[in-house]
């Protein structure tokens, strides 16, 4: 395997997740009987460029197909994440009537359709129909096609502002990808990106966070290389909350003076440089690390089983299907069904682990004595909208970084904190 950046060989294992289904890749009563095909979840840095990465065993246009089940909309944070964005991108840029914003892989339209209500030209490029069509049904022009070079050609526009959150990882030829990207970018325009910090997943081992669909891992330090590669500039960066850690960036053409460059620049690649990320000997303990927390889970489980508890999951999100892999969580012996408030989820299957993904409802029902929060970066919007637990003794369990068991009680209380501690901020 060469680097998909600067085709370096690669040398270093980062972490070997053994092998897994693609994490979206949700079963039908009737698929369970029948056989399931698991791909290599190895990852390895570059020496060169410390790009983290991942082969592309399954191919990107068949984990992004038409029956794609994951849907933007569902999950309010994000949605509440995504108006603020536009606000502040008005607020700082002067995004306006007169400007054309451009989002790839703009899912169910739950970021455009915020800047088409401040009656803002808007083009949405999603390669997944189902989704797309959520966007469509909002009045938001979507183009549903791989966002590449060649499709930067054949749409013959400029966009002001060009967004994409959460797909540059998902990108096999991250440098054609990167190219389209100057190519339809205005002469003065700006380009924004989302995705999660490699820091932090060093840091929090937040090793559920890979899955197929992930081909990249990223630091500012190989993002900046690899635009800069194509000619365009990092001129800001901020380091913001979702995902349990993500970097959103900003950057323009090289030459362009019309954004200077903020000191946040400077001060990210320090700060990534002093943790290690430019030291290939960084990455060496990762999976020792990993392998602890798969340890303390499986013995929460056993222990808390030989109790006679009943433990139940929800969020039956890809970092969660990552996770009960890895740890060898099968059936519904250890946890008996998972919830989601997705419908398009509700009625399936988890793929590998095959436990059952319901309505809220059965919570309630069947009053587990813990719910597993799968998705631990929305722990404080799951645990609010599930503290009713709390009346029958129920707890809440997170794993990563460590293990925590939380009451509703606390819960609760940590939620106010982080409240007021945002607003400070603000």
């Amino acid at each position: 395997m060469h680097c998909r950046h600067c085709n370096t060989e690669l040398k270093h294992e980062f972490v070997d997740l053994v092998s897994s289904p693609p994490a979206n890749s949700f079963l039908s009563h009737e698929e369970l009987n029948e056989p399931e095909v698991y791909y290599p979840l190895k990852l390895y840095v570059c020496h060169e460029c410390f790009l983290v990465q991942i082969d592309e065993y399954k191919k990107a246009t068949e984990i992004f197909n038409n029956d794609y089940i994951y849907y933007s909309s569902f999950s309010k944070s994000w949605l509440e994440h995504a108006k603020r964005y536009t606000e502040m991108m008005q607020e700082r840029f002067g995004i306006n009537e007169d400007s054309m914003v451009v989002e790839i892989a703009s899912n169910d339209g739950y970021l455009l359709q915020y800047f088409k209500e401040k009656n803002v030209s808007v083009l949405g490029i999603e390669p997944t129909r189902n989704t797309a069509a959520e966007a469509v049904k909002k009045g938001i022009s979507t183009i549903t096609d791989y966002f590449s070079k060649k499709l930067a050609v054949r749409l013959g526009l400029k966009a002001n502002l060009l967004i994409g959150n959460n797909v540059l990882a998902h990108v096999p030829d991250i440098n054609d990808f990167v190219s389209g990207m100057k190519m339809l970018l205005a002469d003065d325009g700006i380009i924004t990106m989302e995705f999660p910090h490699l820091l932090k997943l060093v840091e929090e081992c937040q090793f559920d966070t890979i899955y197929h669909e992930h081909f990249s891992y990223l630091s500012f330090i190989s993002v900046k290389r690899i635009f800069e590669a194509q000619g365009l500039e990092m001129f800001d960066v901020q380091e913001i909350s979702t995902h349990g850690g993500s970097l959103r960036i900003f950057a323009k053409h090289a030459g362009n003076q019309k954004h200077q460059v903020t000191p946040n620049v400077e001060n990210l690649l320090q700060k990534e440089e002093a943790a290690g990320l430019k030291n290939i000997g960084s990455y060496a303990d990762f999976q020792s690390k990993v392998s602890k927390i798969k340890y303390d889970f499986l013995l929460f489980l056993l222990e808390k089983k030989k109790e006679g508890k009943r433990i139940a999951a929800y969020g039956a999100a890809a970092k969660g299907n990552t996770f009960l892999n890895y740890c060898g969580v099968v059936g519904t012996e250890l946890i008996e069904f998972a919830v989601d408030a997705s419908p398009y989820k509700q009625n399936k299957y988890l793929p590998g682990s095959h436990i059952p993904v319901v309505n809220e409802y059965k919570i309630k029902e069947q009053k587990p004595d813990y719910v597993v929060i799968l998705p631990w970066n929305l722990r404080d919007e799951i645990s609010k909208q599930l503290s009713y637990i709390g009346d029958w003794g129920g707890q809440f369990v997170t794993c990563i970084p460590d293990l925590k068991v939380i009451s509703p009680k606390k819960a609760v209380q940590d939620n106010v904190s982080a409240q007021k501690l945002e607003e400070v901020e603000k």
